[in-house]
């Protein structure tokens, strides 16, 4: 298993690049996030990888951060989501974007997804929401933006008021938005009661 590449970026197109190592260039498939956060080409780079091996094809797959490749791994446990859609999917979403999508059961926003349709994005919901649940709350969320009406959501303070808010009945842009410019140190209760108040004014 080729866990990780260190070496220097010869190639970075938008869902591929290749880094060479010792000599020898490693040809990786890698999201839109991913190929944008990267150096200029002749620079050093690290990346994580995945070997995907069929029977028909053995592919390597880059990602930036470490949530990005469990991410990968997860999506890619769905049954009708193979390498190429999960890799459309985090072209489109950070990990934390898709994370709570799925956990407030928003099968409509992941059809913005290249090759995901309704009814493969309700799968994903049915089958990872339980273990998006069950995922530790530290995790570590890349910077990049998800979409354009998307906010991003570095603490897991943020996170949680999003989570309440569209508990509460709130729609996932309207939370997102809500939350946009609120301080993040703040506890999850602050920065809830500071959404409401936007969301009440109309002022998001």
């Amino acid at each position: 298993m080729i866990y990780s590449l260190n070496g220097k970026l010869i190639e970075n197109e938008p869902n591929a690049i290749v880094v060479e190592c010792g000599g020898v260039g490693y040809r990786c498939s890698v999201s839109l996030k991913t190929s944008a956060a990267l150096p200029k080409i002749g620079e050093n780079v690290f990346i994580y990888t995945y070997l995907a091996v069929r029977e028909d094809a053995v592919d390597l797959f880059g990602f930036i951060s470490k949530d990005e490749m469990k991410a990968f791994k997860l999506i890619t446990s769905v049954n009708g989501v193979g390498p190429k859609v999960g890799i459309a999917i985090l072209s489109e979403f950070t990990p934390d974007y898709l994370y709570t999508y799925v956990a407030a059961g928003d099968y409509k926003a992941l059809t913005a997804a290249g090759g995901v349709g309704p009814k493969l994005a309700q799968r994903i919901v049915l089958e990872l929401k339980d273990k998006i649940g069950a995922l530790p709350r530290e995790i570590d969320v890349s910077s990049a933006t998800a979409s354009p009406t998307a906010v991003e959501l570095p603490k897991n303070n943020i996170r949680s008021a999003v989570f309440a808010l569209v508990s509460l009945g709130f729609l996932q842009v309207e939370a997102n938005r809500a939350v946009q410019d609120i301080d993040p140190t703040l506890s999850t209760e602050d920065i809830i009661k500071q959404a409401l108040l936007k969301l009440s004014s109309g002022k998001y």
